[in-house]
């Protein structure tokens, strides 16, 4: 069953119905000149019932996300005829349009539903486990290449100049990377993303000295909040390749992790100039690598917006404020998996053993 409590579900819902009330009218008047008003007759008994439904399944989906799968359409078709009852009778005594007899208006409804748990159910098995997860490690895959080889040469820098300091470098890149071997299909604390993002910074500014100058505001962060592991770590990246290494002045790397209506939200700013060359070509991959993967754990629920202003180039990550005890079940195999525990992450709080070997 699909998540009723997730945005991109109740979305698909909305514009799925209304497509059905468009072309049931459309059918039952052909005219163009009057399908107008019957499609207006038919909305006004369709959409009370659908917002009903909505509200309904939306109290109701904790409780239906613990039934079987047949036992949940079930329920689903008969809210279906029960809405549809009640609302056609009280249509009808306050004397609103009708689109017609109480026998039509219920079949709608049930083939309406119908096609659409059909829809949710291909869905779901188009984004099954499998593929799902095999497309979280291929989108990770291609962020790893990228840290190994800058925070190498990083390392490389001071391998002459200060060997104490390249040893203690070469020790924080094997925390770094025992993260980044980890299994990174579920959510991990917001927390844990952070001090990933501090230590990759840390490397970032052995190469980069007094040119990289980073700004923390994370006073209102929600530390228990999750997120898809590496999710912010590729657009410091960004932010440090494309802003600071053209420049030839200190620049500054802006960080701000706040709590907002429900949602966590992430703003990075750093430099922008608009003579940039090559050094802006190739955001677009990083930033489409990011919503993919956003996509996959949130659907609609999570955005990625990005904005150019006068010498500056910012970010703006929303994601939905979920817990490990308010996570609620998604739509996809994935998120399900992730909610109830069957595949759970590697424990982010283990601690990081500087000097071992993780084969």
């Amino acid at each position: 069953m699909p998540d009723f409590r997730n945005l991109g579900t109740v979305l698909r819902i909305l514009v799925a119905v209304n497509g059905v009330v468009a072309v049931a009218a459309l059918l039952r008047d052909p005219s163009l000149r009057t399908w107008p008003i019957a499609w207006t007759d038919m909305v006004a008994v369709a959409e009370p019932q659908l917002l009903l439904m909505l509200a309904t399944l939306y109290g109701l989906q904790p409780w239906l996300a613990r039934q079987t799968y047949s036992l949940g359409v079930t329920i689903l078709l008969a809210l279906t005829v029960l809405t549809g009852v009640g609302l056609y009778t009280l249509l009808g005594r306050t004397e609103l349009p009708e689109p017609g007899g109480l026998l039509r208006n219920v079949l709608l409804g049930l083939l309406t539903a119908w096609g659409l748990i059909a829809y949710f159910r291909l869905r779901a098995r188009a984004l099954s486990p499998a593929i799902t997860e095999a497309r979280l490690q291929a989108l990770q895959a291609r962020i790893r290449p990228h840290f190994l080889f800058n925070s190498i040469n990083a390392v490389l820098s001071l391998v002459r100049t200060d060997p104490r300091r390249a040893e203690t470098s070469l020790e924080d890149m094997a925390d770094l990377f025992r993260v980044l071997m980890r299994d990174n299909r579920g959510l991990a604390p917001l927390a844990d993303e952070v001090e990933l993002c501090r230590q990759y910074l840390a490397l970032e500014k052995l190469r980069l000295g007094d040119r990289l100058v980073v700004e923390w505001h994370t006073n209102n962060m929600p530390a228990d909040a999750l997120v898809p592991p590496l999710i912010l770590q590729p657009l410091l990246e960004n932010a440090v390749y494309h802003g600071i290494e053209p420049l030839t002045e200190p620049g500054i790397v802006s960080v701000n992790i706040f709590y907002k209506g429900g949602d966590v939200h992430a703003i990075l700013r750093n430099p922008y100039r608009v003579t940039g060359g090559q050094h802006h070509a190739g955001n677009k991959m990083a930033m489409a690598n990011v919503r993919e993967r956003l996509a996959l754990h949130f659907d609609a629920e999570a955005t990625l917006e990005t904005r150019v202003k006068a010498d500056a180039y910012e970010v703006h990550l929303r994601i939905p404020y979920r817990t490990e005890k308010s996570a609620a079940p998604h739509g996809d195999a994935t998120n399900r998996r992730d909610a109830h525990g069957s595949a759970p992450p590697a424990d982010p709080k283990a601690p990081l053993r500087r000097g071992t070997v993780y084969g």
